[in-house]
């Protein structure tokens, strides 16, 4: 029987050689989600925002020759001008270098208070959902009594106790704000305490701190990361609105909020005290909060392509 030769067949479609072959590189999880949050140009000029705040509020105090401190009576309530950009308060003191002094204050004060948050909402929702029965029973009653407790009510005890300051502010927006973050980790740990990678871990013996830190909260960082980037400006909006309500930070200390309710009495004389506080503390909140949904965007798997 006569052999046919291979030439008179054609093959259709890839080979097995090209179909094995690699055409994109791989990707890790999150590479990818960094990619497509640069694609996001409003979360990108919300960073952008941010970076040059957190760069101004330590650089631009040397951008002026005058001391957030410094009185000068003569000067009081002076306009914008070539020698104060952002014009005095009614101490004649330089609302510029006030400004980013303030921003320091405000940011730290953000920062501080989602860190707290963080670190103990993920712990006390990580156990809750891990262990689940009695004990998330009961940790969740725990949360829901403080969350229960109202906070200006709370605030206003702390201050009488331990006094005005930094720290008492920071432990009062810390004592009941880890509660959503808890229960947001939860959330994720009760969907994923179950799957099979878990059930491995503990048929090989894993400790449950090893499951938490390697298994449980990596997998869940997607929704804790939005959560604490919508934490620090919501924590620096409270620290305004308690400044307003003349429970800020004790002089001379100053912050975008307590300018601002300095400012508030002399709005319809000097606009510009109560502007620019005003002013950096939207343009901060608005950047924190497109971040937040640009990450979002950028962990929901359904937008990936």
């Amino acid at each position: 029987m006569q052999q046919i030769s291979k030439d008179k067949f054609k093959v259709v479609g890839n080979s097995s050689a090209e179909a094995e072959t690699i055409t994109r590189p791989s990707l890790s999880f999150w590479k990818d989600v960094f990619m497509r949050f640069k694609k996001n140009k409003l979360a990108m000029f919300g960073l952008v925002l941010l970076i040059i705040l957190i760069f101004m509020a330590f650089v631009g105090p040397f951008l002026t020759q005058y001391d957030y401190r410094q009185n000068d009576l003569m000067k009081a309530n002076q306009p914008p001008s070539a020698e104060h950009y952002f014009g005095t308060d009614d101490l004649g003191r330089d609302m510029f270098a006030r400004i980013w002094y303030g921003a320091k204050i405000s940011l730290f004060i953000g920062i501080a208070a989602a860190i707290i948050d963080l670190v103990i909402g993920v712990i006390w929702g990580g156990i809750s959902g891990y262990k689940g029965g009695r004990v998330d029973e009961v940790m969740m009653r725990i949360a829901d009594v403080l969350y229960g407790i109202p906070y200006l009510l709370l605030v206003i005890l702390l201050m009488v106790v331990l006094g005005q300051g930094l720290g008492t502010m920071i432990l009062a927006m810390s004592i009941t704000g880890w509660i959503n973050m808890a229960r947001i980790t939860r959330g994720q740990v009760l969907s994923l305490k179950n799957q099979e990678y878990i059930l491995a871990s503990r048929t090989l013996g894993a400790s449950v701190s090893r499951i938490m830190g390697k298994h449980l909260i990596p997998n869940a960082m997607g929704p804790i990361l939005v959560t604490l980037t919508l934490t620090i400006p919501n924590a620096i909006f409270t620290e305004a609105f308690l400044s307003y309500l003349g429970l800020g930070l004790t002089p001379p200390l100053a912050s975008w909020g307590t300018m601002a309710n300095d400012g508030i009495a002399a709005m319809s004389y000097y606009p510009w005290r109560v502007f620019f506080p005003a002013m950096f503390i939207c343009l901060t909140i608005f950047a924190f909060n497109v971040i937040g949904d640009g990450i979002r965007d950028a962990l929901d798997p359904r937008l990936r392509k």
